[in-house]
């Protein structure tokens, strides 16, 4: 009792230690640190950072960091641009730090390219959320479509009999009419789904025989649906920043969310055939191993998660 008691003790005490040296850093010892390095280089963080690194996580979460740390308005405003505003801002920045471009003429470049992954990481997440709040509406021609759609890609051998129908089990759906099921993900769920089968159709019809195993299987579209939340949380919580600023050169599109998407989608399905659940009711279990297992390959600086098809033994 007494070690865990002491061991309480030092935790808390080298989170307090850490609060302060943070505090300090901050507000302090890193203004007189960055004026030393610029008195001795010749240049300005941005620049150093840029020089430094590498394209790709590394050096754009640093010149995150660097722009959010700033007691510049110009350059903490760099965090919340619109792409057509992009060039004219940079020119303030370089005004602002007394770049000389000439000296240095891949930092305009470096720069720009990391403020289009910062801005379109935020953009992108906007984007994903009004999908995420549309809900699907069944007097929608588009809605229903993608929907019918999806039931064509998955299964093509096997007709509708009705809109509303026990079939709709068939490919994981709760009950006869699917449009329940998205309610919590709106429509980005549906549209998760459907491009999962229309750019990897015979992945996804592979993934669905392994939710249709009688003793592995597991609700296909129910699962989809809830790794769209998965990869919806991800990037709320900004976890998916590495995985982006390491696979997309410039500004983020819908299409790579959806990719992201594709992987963890494939991924949950090798995840859950090898761990071998006793039953689907454990399924809440094993997602959060699954999501753990994500979280941790979202931390290394060189993440790329990237679907990559097995060929089926």
């Amino acid at each position: 009792m007494r070690t865990n008691t002491n061991h309480f003790r030092a935790t808390r005490l080298l989170r307090m230690l850490g609060y302060i040296w943070q505090c300090f850093y901050s507000s302090c010892l890193r203004f007189w640190l960055k004026w030393f390095l610029r008195l001795v280089t010749g240049r300005c963080e941005l620049q150093r950072i840029c020089a430094r690194c590498k394209a790709g996580a590394l050096r754009t979460a640093q010149i995150e960091y660097s722009l959010k740390c700033s007691k510049s308005k110009v350059l903490r405003a760099a965090l919340s641009l619109k792409e057509n505003d992009l060039d004219e801002h940079l020119a303030q920045i370089i005004q602002e730090k007394r770049i000389k471009e000439q000296k240095d003429p891949t930092f305009k470049v470096n720069l720009r390219q990391c403020l289009l992954q910062i801005n379109g990481y935020s953009e992108l997440f906007e984007e994903v959320e009004d999908l995420r709040k549309q809900v699907f509406d069944s007097e929608n021609e588009e809605h229903e479509n993608m929907l019918l759609k999806l039931w064509d890609l998955l299964m093509p051998s096997e007709k509708l009999e009705s809109r509303v129908t026990k079939q709709w089990g068939n490919i994981g759906f709760q009950g006869e009419d699917p449009k329940t099921d998205f309610r919590g993900m709106g429509m980005l769920g549906l549209t998760n789904l459907l491009f999962f089968s229309e750019n990897h159709p015979d992945a996804a019809r592979q993934v669905l025989s392994h939710a249709s195993h009688p003793r592995l299987g597991y609700s296909y579209a129910i699962v989809g649906i809830n790794l769209t939340e998965m990869a919806y949380s991800l990037m709320k919580s900004d976890a998916l920043k590495p995985h982006f600023y390491n696979t997309v050169s410039g500004k983020p599109q819908m299409q790579h969310f959806h990719h992201f998407y594709c992987y963890l989608a494939y991924e949950f399905d090798k995840f859950w055939l090898e761990e071998e659940p006793e039953s689907i009711m454990e399924f809440n279990r094993y997602r959060e191993k699954f999501h753990d297992k994500v979280k941790g390959q979202l931390q290394k600086p060189e993440v790329k998660l990237i679907m990559t098809v097995d060929q089926e033994k």
